[in-house]
């Protein structure tokens, strides 16, 4: 996330209200979401994923979207890494116990074939979302373009 300044070059009738504006969460879970926002919620956990193995150097394994633990993990370190790049949190010792436990998490992701590859696990990626029920929009899939 990004803060861009207004094209003016003004900032608003007063400093509060850049602290007003919310922040977009996601649920930590997908069940009970709509097919179209099950999809939504997986792909941007694809995004995540693929900005969360090149950042912290993670080890996750092909198929992971098949394994739950897995999934939750990851949406809770996308989830945790995300409060701090978009300074919701300003807290050093919590980003160092962010990074520390960046071991554990990595327990939790190393069962499974292979190494992921974003370009060679799309396919079966998208297709497992299929059979779990979720609806892609009209011509989007899965993809990996971390934002």
């Amino acid at each position: 996330m990004s803060l861009q300044e207004p094209d003016d070059g003004s900032w608003g009738e007063s400093d509060d209200d850049w602290y007003d504006a919310p922040t977009p969460r996601w649920p930590l879970d997908w069940r009970g979401l709509y097919p179209r926002e099950r999809w939504a919620w997986f792909e941007r956990l694809w995004s995540d994923a693929c900005a969360l193995q090149e950042r912290y150097r993670l080890a996750i394994r092909s198929g992971w979207w098949e394994d739950q633990v897995q999934v939750e993990a990851l949406a809770a370190l996308a989830a945790w890494v995300g409060r701090y790049d978009a300074g919701e949190w300003d807290d050093p010792p919590g980003k160092l116990a962010l990074l520390h436990d960046l071991e554990r998490v990595a327990l939790l992701l190393r069962d499974g074939r292979e190494p992921f590859a974003p370009d060679r696990d799309r396919l079966a990626f998208s297709r497992y979302l299929i059979d779990l029920g979720c609806q892609p929009p009209p011509g989007r899939g899965a993809r990996c373009d971390p934002a």
